[in-house]
């Protein structure tokens, strides 16, 4: 009897009733989170390329990355809910093929705008897949170690795609060309489809379809006006209009949806999921996090290709130890956590994160990879992953499977505000130091004290995140 139900449990129903075997499930999600991760940062190799290719100004080489990131953290919750009203393997098998359409446009593109609008229409895609991908994982396996291990590898694969955005721009750019860093997701896109279609447990959604579509609106318009005017703000500068106005409209309107949403019969975000504390408290420590682990890679890519002069390949194949090293701590927090309180593993991942950090914010201008790069390195993402673990777990532990979609929604746009505002802040700091330092017979020695000061703020956000982890409620434990 006993193997009969652990044989169950390593199974879930697919469309036709078949037993699917667990892994199986969890492949699939998981590789829909790569691609999305991925293309958050893939494209930034690529952008000189772009530009010489398509004839892109400064400004429109900034909206390649932005129209991306803006639509993915403007829809986020609005996919969250989808997913729970409509049914999270419909939403999960919609949201990739609108991401692989768009990825094949923007692959195929014959100039900026139809490249600009590919990547605004990837983000929407990649908005709707993201919260199904975590709701479809918390809601196929149960509570506890397995559904921790499972949160685990996704934490793992989609902090690998994020460390491999780089790579895999550069040698799709040397080798290729950057039509393939979109190209790419054609093919993967394609056998993720099939695999989801073969393997995913059907959900049918919640007994309403309604969908509150002007909460949903106005939350979408606030959330991406607040993005944009965080990402203005780093050309424009604080003081101008063109990052003011959007904030101060953001707010606004963000403020007028809470209080919309409190009244609402069938609200986009339930606000009695506020008051769950392990929730609100996850959400807050993910925007400090997010604040100072965003800025990693963009920090580090300039300044290994402005300072140490690597090539983009190059610059690449130095991120992967970064890649092993979130995979392994992302992969130990689970094993870890089944003996250990999962808070003291993400605060331990977040000391652990912040002191390779602060050792990152030693770096000169006459750096090596092994003392420079490496070292932090491992240790930053090694803590990063022992830290998502833990906190992704707590947020999604004692939530109706109802919600699911909507609390997977709010993690990913806590994550994503938290990196547009960090880096902003980050970029507007070491910018101010760089320029305040000798010209170009010290130019290397400027970048280098400009991105130093970057990492000791980001040690800030992290110790203030870590700090945040002390509020989460204590886990409760488990029958075995």
């Amino acid at each position: 009897m006993s193997r009969l139900t652990k044989a169950r449990e390593h199974t879930v129903r697919n469309r036709t009733g078949r037993a699917v075997p667990a892994w199986a499930v969890l492949t699939v999600v998981c590789g829909g989170q790569f691609l999305i991760v991925l293309d958050i940062s893939v494209v930034n190799v690529a952008l000189p390329s772009i530009r010489s290719d398509l004839g892109l100004g400064e400004t429109g080489l900034q909206w390649v990355v932005n129209a991306y990131t803006l639509t993915f953290a403007g829809f986020l919750l609005l996919g969250g809910r989808i997913a729970d009203l409509f049914g999270r393997e419909r939403t999960f098998l919609f949201g990739l093929g609108l991401f692989t359409a768009a990825s094949l446009v923007g692959g195929l593109a014959q100039g900026p705008w139809m490249l600009v609008t590919a990547r605004a229409v990837q983000g929407l895609g990649a908005a709707v897949l993201a919260p199904a991908t975590l709701s479809i994982i918390t809601t196929s396996f149960p509570e506890g170690v397995r559904r921790t291990r499972a949160i685990g590898t996704w934490t793992a694969v989609g902090a690998g795609g994020g460390a491999a955005g780089g790579l895999v721009g550069g040698v799709l750019t040397d080798f290729l060309s950057w039509r393939w860093v979109l190209l790419v997701n054609v093919p993967v896109g394609a056998v993720l489809l099939v695999g989801a279609v073969l393997c995913l447990p059907t959900n049918r959604g919640g007994l309403s379809r309604r969908l509150d579509v002007f909460g949903a609106l106005l939350v979408t318009v606030g959330v991406a006006a607040l993005a944009y005017g965080i990402a203005a703000s780093e050309s424009h500068g604080w003081g101008s209009g063109r990052s003011t106005l959007p904030i101060a409209a953001a707010l606004a309107g963000l403020v007028l949806f809470g209080r919309l949403q409190s009244r609402a019969a069938e609200p986009l975000i339930p606000p009695r999921l506020f008051l769950i504390r392990s929730v609100s408290t996850a959400n807050t420590v993910l925007l400090a996090i997010g604040a100072a682990t965003f800025c990693v890679w963009y920090f580090l890519s300039l300044y290994m290709q402005n300072v140490l002069h690597y090539s983009p390949v190059r610059t690449g194949l130095c991120f992967l130890p970064h890649t092993v090293a979130v995979i392994v701590g992302s992969k130990l927090a689970p094993r870890l956590m089944s003996h250990v309180d999962g808070r003291l593993i993400g605060a331990a991942g977040g000391l652990l994160a912040a002191v390779g950090m602060a050792w990152q914010s030693t770096l000169t201008a006459h750096g090596t990879f092994v003392g420079t790069i490496l070292g932090p390195g491992i240790l930053m993402m090694t803590g990063a992953g022992l830290l998502m673990t833990p906190i992704t777990t707590a947020a999604t532990s004692g939530v109706p499977a109802a919600d699911q979609g909507v609390v997977s929604g709010l993690l990913n746009t806590s994550s994503q505000l938290g990196g547009a505002l960090g880096l902003t802040v980050l970029v507007t700091a070491a910018a101010d130091r760089i320029s305040s330092l000798p010209g170009p017979a010290g130019a290397e020695e400027a970048l280098a004290s400009g991105y130093s000061l970057a990492f000791r703020i980001g040690v800030v956000f992290l110790l203030a995140g870590t700090a945040l982890i002390a509020l989460l409620p204590k886990p409760v434990p488990r029958q075995t």
